[in-house]
């Protein structure tokens, strides 16, 4: 296998044949799998990641900081970063800049116009791309090893150099109008782009992330220059590598990719914002035959020293799919929807606790009810010792799944980095877990699942559901 991924190396792949190598599995965690084939243990292996992966901290000669994973078996790597400052850089009234920026970079860069930067890329056989959180902007990069150098230096002339031409701007412009056109029939994006809206009000997590019809026709080229100016900065920036590179190459990589940007950024402070109490209804018509549901309430963020026994009791709520008592008891049960599920989603300012359910018209508002006696039923009783050993159990068991391939390792990397979970998190990661106990998780629901508080949005002609309160305008 090694031999022929060399000799196709060097006749260039395409991106196609690129992708499927990415998600070939590195050696360390083939070595784990076949360890758990032969292992006639019936427990999970959960500390399977920590064992075969050796991250180390480097730091390049002009003093970018990383984490690198090394793997030389796949010559090939893949790199993650991120720069702080997502869609809440938006300047008001010109909400979407930031998810367009990320759609220009690969746009056209240095000398490169697009069409040119597209055909380079293609004959590297390189992946590159970009995307806007709320909080975060998002980088991804991978390239085959013989091709690494060149690669680098394109992905240099995006983050440094981005052309941002007129005929680029209006073509990308309009692709996204045109996505949010079709957002704007989908009952699921309205419904959680509305509970956004009624949730966070003024605050920016309330505002469009990717923009309205209206400030997407109005974007120009000093709209994209100047928050590209203020976010591309070294001062926030985290990189993770995963791959066929040594720390030396990957320094002198950073160097090259990294160091002509400007030491520091110039962002919009994002003040701290916490969910309403008391709750809310917003019901917004539309003309469908099935209404769907978004409802959430405030909850703890990531540092929180009980997001660990949030993140297990909503395993056992409405995070374990079929597993959860929300599909049982909405689906299951009483054949109410296909399917219903709930999340802790941090963020850099906050926290929420939230989730989903699409059901018939006739039926939403059964549905909603049978949801709030379920979180009412988790605060009261918390779960049975069965439901907390088996999502404990799931969820270090499982954990060794996110490590299995090369971007799978660097995405999972980047996510700790950013949340500053420090480098050895991943030997500590199913402990909190498995430290989790019945008074921790009982506690917890109590705190969080405060039903009188909760927000949601519906979409569609729900029967006998009439709007309590507007979206802020």
């Amino acid at each position: 296998m090694i031999h022929s991924l060399a000799a196709c190396s060097r006749a260039a792949l395409t991106a196609t044949a690129l992708f499927a190598l990415i998600a070939a599995p590195p050696l360390a965690v083939a070595q784990t799998r076949a360890q758990a084939a032969t292992n006639k243990s019936t427990q999970p292996v959960p500390q399977a990641p920590a064992r075969y992966m050796n991250i180390q901290e480097i730091k390049s000669p002009g003093g970018i900081s990383a984490w690198l994973v090394e793997g030389h078996n796949v010559p090939l790597m893949a790199l993650r970063f991120t720069f702080d400052g997502g869609s809440t850089q938006d300047p008001i009234g010109k909400e979407g800049v930031v998810h367009l920026l990320t759609g220009m970079l690969d746009e056209g860069a240095g000398d490169l116009d697009a069409s040119a930067f597209q055909e380079r890329m293609e004959d590297l056989a390189m992946r590159m791309s970009f995307q806007a959180g709320r909080d975060y902007l998002y980088g991804s990069f991978e390239t085959l090893t013989v091709n690494r150098d060149k690669a680098a230096d394109l992905l240099r002339l995006a983050l440094t150099k981005p052309r941002f031409d007129a005929d680029a701007v209006e073509r990308v412009s309009k692709q996204i109008a045109s996505q949010l056109a079709i957002s704007a029939r989908n009952p699921d994006s309205v419904a959680g782009k509305a509970w956004s809206k009624l949730a966070f009000g003024d605050h920016p997590y309330g505002r469009a992330s990717d923009g309205t019809p209206e400030t997407m026709a109005a974007l120009k080229r000093e709209d994209l220059a100047n928050v590209h100016r203020r976010i591309f900065a070294k001062e926030h920036l985290k990189v993770v590598a995963v791959g066929d590179i040594d720390p030396k190459a990957l320094g002198e990589m950073l160097d090259k990719v990294f160091a002509d940007l400007p030491a520091k950024a110039e962002l919009v402070a994002i003040p701290p914002f916490t969910l309403r109490t008391g709750g809310a209804l917003q019901v917004i018509e539309m003309p469908v035959p099935q209404s769907v549901a978004r409802f959430g309430m405030a909850a703890m963020m990531r540092k929180d020293p009980d997001f660990m026994a949030a993140t297990v009791m909503n395993q056992i709520l409405g995070g374990g799919g079929f597993a959860s008592r929300l599909m049982e008891e909405v689906r299951e049960k009483r054949g109410l929807a296909y399917s219903v599920y709930s999340y802790m989603a941090p963020y850099k300012h906050t926290g929420t606790f939230g989730g989903g359910v699409a059901t018939k018209n006739s039926e939403m508002v059964q549905s909603l009810d049978v949801i709030k006696a379920e979180l009412k039923r988790m605060a009261s009783d918390g779960p049975t010792q069965t439901e907390l050993d088996n999502a404990k159990s799931y969820l270090t068991g499982s954990y060794a799944l996110r490590f299995d391939t090369n971007a799978k390792i660097a995405n999972e990397l980047l996510g700790l980095k950013v949340d500053n979970l420090g480098i050895d998190y991943i030997n500590k990661r199913n402990l909190e877990i498995d430290a989790v106990s019945m008074a921790d998780t009982k506690r917890v629901a109590a705190k969080l699942l405060q039903v009188n508080d909760l927000i949601v949005t519906v979409v569609g002609k729900p029967d006998g559901l009439k709007a309590t309160e507007k979206a802020p305008q």
